[in-house]
């Protein structure tokens, strides 16, 4: 029964890593938008070319459509996994080790989320699948 579950699920793997791939670019796109547009969630957006806020927003947005679309994933993912890191490293550990208290959870998930698009590759869906 184990055996044909497994068997069965392997076969739809790389879309469903598609669709991984997808929602977290498309999340990570939001993180950007939010800092540099103000949009979807509503605050005040960063002024042009502040540091490091105005960058982050770019990179996350440039990060986020390339993961999005599946080009250049893993170059990237990768580029957006440092970027997390170095934010929860910057941000969130001064304050406290534990991410649950610290507010870096987000970071945390997105990094290991692009670490393993990075290892992974884009998957099905992509406009380049390397």
């Amino acid at each position: 029964m184990t055996n044909q579950l497994g068997t069965r699920v392997d076969t739809y793997s790389t879309h469903m890593l598609s669709v991984f791939r997808i929602v977290v670019g498309l999340l990570f796109l939001m993180h950007g938008t939010s800092k540099l547009f103000g949009w979807p969630a509503a605050g005040g957006t960063a002024e042009m070319f502040a540091w490091p806020t105005w960058w982050a927003g770019l990179i996350e947005i440039i990060v986020g459509v390339l993961v999005t679309l599946g080009l250049f994933t893993r170059a990237a993912a990768f580029i957006g996994a440092g970027q997390m890191a170095i934010a929860y490293f910057w941000q969130h550990f001064p304050t406290d080790f534990w991410p649950i208290n610290n507010g870096g959870e987000p970071a945390v998930l997105f990094c290991f989320a692009l670490l393993l698009l990075v290892f992974t590759g884009p998957g099905a869906w992509a406009l380049n699948r390397r």
